[in-house]
């Protein structure tokens, strides 16, 4: 546990110790808010966040895989892996306070976005349960975004190949459950094949979160995501070790 937290300790503050956390924070929440507002916010003339949780799973595509580059390819880079493993500290204590701490710095931009939900109180009535609901199924993707992302900064010493492979990654699992995919698919897939690729996708489990309703299914699926990749993460890191 000593271990576990020191590595936690030692990431979340390398996030803030230089300019880059600030950076990406300001970049994240403007662009948060320009999607949101560019797609109507206004003129749709509801009380809710719809727009913004809406935008939010493209965001994440792009911004999330910024966080996760760095978390092992640097080391590996740098050559400070070796070190970091041969301290008194397991592979699994490292891998998860490393993802922890990244999913963290995610969870704090995710409340500087609380002028969003404000701004919805101030001009309606919103239904405080779907914003509530639409956070919650926020973080569970940052995180899988963030699992996938570490498993790839674990497979490339190079930053810019892992952001790639895991913006690739992240986009098939997004662009999957896309109504035009879907309905591409149908034309030469069964429907049962479709319907597989379907619940294969983050935004069928996320707008299911996003409605209000928090299925032990959808919750499933993140969770079983993270602990998949962060598994296969810590898979090649101790093949690493171990040679």
């Amino acid at each position: 546990m000593n271990g576990f937290l020191a590595v936690f300790k030692r990431e979340l503050k390398a996030y803030f110790a230089t300019p880059v956390a600030y950076v990406f924070l300001v970049i994240f929440l403007f662009f948060a808010g320009y999607m949101t507002f560019k797609s109507g916010f206004y003129e749709a003339r509801q009380a809710d966040m719809r727009a913004f949780f809406t935008n939010l799973p493209i965001l994440f595509v792009f911004m999330v895989p910024c966080t996760a580059m760095r978390l092992w390819a640097e080391e590996r880079k740098n050559g400070t892996i070796e070190l970091l493993l041969t301290l008194p500290i397991t592979i699994p204590q490292a891998v998860l306070g490393k993802f922890l701490a990244a999913w963290a710095f995610m969870g704090i931009a995710l409340v500087l976005t609380f002028p969003m939900p404000i701004t919805v109180a101030i001009l309606g009535s919103p239904d405080m349960g779907l914003i509530v609901t639409g956070y919650i199924g926020s973080f569970l993707m940052a995180g899988s975004f963030l699992a996938i992302g570490s498993f790839f900064s674990a497979v490339s010493k190079n930053q810019v190949i892992a952001f790639i492979l895991a913006v690739v990654a992240c986009a098939v699992l997004v662009y999957a459950g896309m109504p035009t995919t879907l309905n591409y698919l149908s034309t030469f897939l069964p429907m049962g094949l479709v319907n597989s690729v379907e619940n294969m996708s983050f935004m069928t489990h996320f707008e299911s979160i996003q409605k209000g309703v928090v299925e032990f299914k959808d919750v499933a699926y993140f969770v079983l995501l993270i602990v998949g990749w962060i598994g296969a993460c810590g898979i090649i890191l101790d093949e690493r070790k171990a040679s």
